[in-house]
C-alpha cells in the first residue's frame, strides 16, 4: 500500500471514530453529517480490511486491530500538526490557538494564575485550558490530549522518561492547622502529630509524597477527612483539631483568606520538584516553545 493511494484525511475520521466509538458522536466531533461519517467508516474498513467498530448490544466496540491503532493514529496526527506548526510562524499577539495543561489546583494557584494574567494582554487570542491530572499522568500526552503535564518528579519517579521535561520550582512541606486550634502552640511534637486527626489533600489514594515518607518512617497518623483539592484543604481546617501536611507556597498564598497557622513538621520531609512534561513532537513547535518559555520565566521568579 502506497501513500499516494490513501486519502490522509481519513486519519482524522479514524481518530474520531476510535476515540468516540460511535459514528454519530464522531460526526458531531468533526462537525460533519452522520451519512458522511458512515461513508468514512466504510472506506476505512475497506482500507484496513477490518470492521474496526462492531456492534455489541447497544454500543460499539473496537476490534483488536482498531485498539492497536488508537495511540498510533494520535501520534501520527500530532506529528502532522507539529510539522505544519514548525513551518508556520507563531505570533502570540495575533494568532489563535488553544493549549491544554494538566496540573493540580495547587500549581494553578501558585504558578498558572500568574501566567494567565501575564498573557491576557500579550496573547488575547490564546486560550489556556487547565485540567486536573489523570491517574495515568502521561496518557494525555501520548493521546495528544494535552500540551503539558505538570507533576512532581518525586511522584512519577522513573515513569515518563521518554517525554521531554523541564523543572519549574521546588516546594517544601509544612503542617497547617486552624488559626484557633485549641491545643497546638508554636510547635508540634511527634506525639501531637500522631494524636491529632489528619486531613488528606489527595483523598489518600494514592498517598501523597509526604504521606509516603511518613509511612516509610512508621510515624503513625490518622486520616479523619480527605479532599482531592489542595486549595480547599486550608478552608476545611477552621473549627477543627485536624492537621494537614501541605505545600508551603500554597499555604502562604492562602493564609490571608483562610484562618490557618503554619508549623514546621515534627520530622524532616523531603521537598518536591514540580516538572513540566511534553511530548517530544512538540519540542520544535514555535507556539509550544512560547508556552513553555512563558511558564518557565514565571517559575524562575517564584
Amino acid at each position: 500500500m502506497t501513500l499516494n493511494r490513501i486519502d490522509l484525511n481519513l486519519l482524522v475520521g479514524l481518530d474520531a471514530l476510535l476515540s468516540e466509538r460511535s459514528v454519530s458522536r464522531a460526526a458531531k466531533q468533526l462537525s460533519v453529517g452522520q451519512p458522511a461519517m458512515s461513508g468514512t467508516l466504510s472506506r476505512l474498513r475497506k482500507l484496513f480490511d477490518d470492521p474496526l467498530l462492531v456492534r455489541d448490544g447497544s454500543t460499539m466496540t473496537l476490534t483488536p486491530l482498531a485498539e492497536s491503532l488508537r495511540f498510533l493514529v494520535h501520534d501520527v496526527l500530532g506529528s502532522i500538526e507539529t510539522l505544519v506548526a514548525v513551518r508556520a510562524p507563531f505570533d502570540a499577539g495575533t494568532d489563535s490557538r488553544a493549549f491544554t495543561i494538566h496540573a493540580s489546583d495547587y500549581v494553578t494557584l501558585v504558578l498558572l494564575r500568574s501566567f494567565l494574567r501575564t498573557i491576557a494582554a500579550e496573547a488575547p487570542q490564546i486560550r489556556i485550558n487547565i485540567v486536573a491530572p489523570q491517574a495515568n499522568y502521561f496518557d494525555p500526552l501520548l493521546k495528544a490530549q494535552a500540551d503539558l503535564v505538570i507533576i512532581p518528579r518525586e511522584i512519577v519517579g522513573h515513569v515518563g522518561t521518554e517525554y521531554a521535561s523541564a523543572p519549574l520550582f521546588t516546594d517544601r512541606h509544612v503542617c497547617v492547622v486552624a488559626g484557633d486550634h485549641p491545643v497546638v502552640g508554636e510547635a508540634m511534637s511527634r506525639e501531637q502529630f500522631s494524636a491529632f486527626p489528619h486531613l488528606s489533600a489527595t483523598g489518600g489514594i494514592p498517598p501523597s509524597f509526604a504521606e509516603t515518607q511518613l509511612n516509610a518512617i512508621a510515624l503513625p497518623f490518622r486520616v479523619e477527612a480527605s479532599t482531592t483539592s489542595y486549595v480547599a484543604a486550608p478552608f476545611l481546617l477552621e473549627g477543627t483539631e485536624m492537621v494537614a501536611v501541605l505545600y508551603e507556597r500554597l499555604a502562604r498564598a492562602l493564609r490571608g483568606n483562610a484562618d490557618i497557622r503554619l508549623l514546621e513538621p515534627p520530622v524532616a520531609l523531603a521537598p518536591i520538584t514540580e516538572v513540566m512534561y511534553w511530548h517530544p513532537r512538540h519540542s520544535d513547535d514555535p507556539g509550544h516553545r512560547w508556552l513553555r518559555r512563558g511558564i518557565r520565566q514565571l517559575a524562575r521568579q517564584m
